[in-house]
């Protein structure tokens, strides 16, 4: 590349020759359907604030926290104290006792939930997490028939499977749910992209009133992304699901809002993305995963009593509320409220979109840059047309790795959407530095 380079310059690194016997044992006892980013995939052995290293010592900055779950930062010293003190002390119980580090953290997400009479069950994941609000919602209404967002995405177990939209993660159509797919989720394409945002949100309303007419019976819930993650990033307008609400409540229809992505602050002006819908009240459950652990096996649900404790058996859980994975909760949180991390997504974010935004024009290949503070996309197509490019995406993340960048990727069928969403400690600088590889990696693929 002939274009200067502003930042410290990446590590020069060896061949890939080292990981081969890796990746050839990973191979032979891994599905194949476990996907690795990457022609030569990668070995990640340590990282530090927004820097990872690979085996061979090259330095990357990572914009993409380990599919957006490295929330504050690599190696964050208040959250491996913590574990590390909460090892030395008892990494293990379940909930068949007394534990306090859950209790507290439960305590802390009821509170930042906006949900009145607030109960809280953790679970290892959001897939598992939207599996449990699955089964309380249909146990709660008595209904197996869900509705969910058409593009969208709620993780890889049968339930979750069988009401995720995009079909390009969706591996079979059989499912124990009846799933009804509804418009609203893609602002820029599909029938409605070139109305107003008012008169979008009207069709997307006019067209669930039209799928509720359609229905036997009483439908258990909504769930939906306020913005997409697998989906490429996208969002409705402000307001469209507190406009799906009224509907919902005529019906006695529950809505399930999925923060697993979205959630503690990563959108920059609110700290749950369902709060840029909130005309309509808070939802009646709401899923949570992925940053609250800074890489610690955290997920979660939170309901309104009556919902929660509508299951009429006892249940447990062995590895959900982990003492070890909630005193990292408590830790993290604790460090993201104390430091204004949502503010610094505002304001770093703006930033970043704006460099983005400002590098790409012009770019024949970019059809657009979106996103909402450190939660930013750019959606790819061949140049001169409307066709999504997932080759390019492809070759961009390829490019920007060569060049000390991770990015991530993802899009409706097609994977042709770049997905940048660093830690939340991102520093300007930090941003300026990867908005420019990015631009680089872009003009060279």
């Amino acid at each position: 590349m002939s274009e200067r380079h502003d930042g410290p310059a990446p590590d020069t690194a060896p061949g890939q020759d080292a990981v081969r016997p890796l990746l050839d044992r990973h191979r032979a006892v891994i599905p194949d359907w476990v996907a690795l980013y990457y022609a030569d995939p990668l070995e990640l052995t340590h990282g530090e604030g927004r820097y990872v290293w690979d085996a061979q010592g090259k330095r990357y900055l990572d914009f993409f926290g380990g599919i957006l779950t490295t929330m504050t930062a690599h190696a964050l010293p208040e959250v491996t104290k913590a574990v590390s003190e909460q090892a030395g002390r008892l990494i293990h119980s379940s909930t068949l006792y007394l534990n306090r580090p859950m209790v507290e953290l439960a305590e802390r997400v009821a509170e930042l939930s906006g949900i009145p009479d607030a109960r809280v069950f953790f679970t290892t994941s959001g897939t598992e997490a939207n599996d449990t609000a699955l089964l309380l919602a249909t146990a709660h209404r008595g209904s197996n028939q869900i509705l969910a967002m058409r593009n969208s995405y709620h993780g890889r177990s049968f339930g979750a499977v069988g009401i995720t939209g995009n079909r390009g993660w969706s591996p079979t159509s059989l499912s124990p749910l009846a799933t009804l797919y509804v418009h609203g989720a893609v602002r820029t394409r599909g029938p409605y992209a070139h109305l107003s945002d008012a008169d979008f949100t009207a069709a997307c309303v006019a067209d669930l009133e039209d799928l509720l007419g359609q229905t036997r019976g009483g439908v258990a819930a909504l769930i939906a992304e306020p913005v997409q993650g697998v989906g490429g990033f996208t969002a409705p307008p402000d307001g469209l699901y507190a406009a799906f609400r009224e509907v919902l409540d005529r019906h006695g229809i529950l809505w399930i809002t999925d923060e697993v992505q979205t959630g503690w602050g990563r959108t920059g002006d609110h700290f749950w993305g369902w709060q840029a819908h909130a005309a309509s009240g808070p939802p009646d459950l709401l899923t949570f995963a992925k940053g609250i652990g800074n890489g610690m096996s955290i997920g979660g649900v939170v309901a309104r009593a009556e919902i929660m404790n509508c299951l009429d058996t006892n249940s447990i859980s062995t590895f959900g509320g982990s003492p070890i994975t909630m005193a990292a909760g408590l830790a993290n949180l604790a460090y993201l409220l104390d430091h204004d991390l949502q503010g610094n997504a505002k304001r770093v974010g703006d930033l970043l979109l704006e460099r983005l935004r400002a590098g790409c024009a012009g770019l024949p290949g970019v059809r657009e840059v979106r996103g909402r503070g450190l939660m930013a996309g750019i959606e790819l197509v061949r140049p001169g047309t409307d066709t999504a490019d997932p080759d390019a995406a492809a070759a961009v993340l390829e490019a920007a790795r060569e060049e000390g960048l991770l990015i991530g990727k993802g899009g409706a069928h097609d994977t042709s959407v770049l997905r940048i969403a660093p830690p939340l400690t991102l520093t300007e600088a930090e941003a300026k530095e990867g908005a420019d590889i990015l631009v680089r990696a872009l003009r060279r693929a």
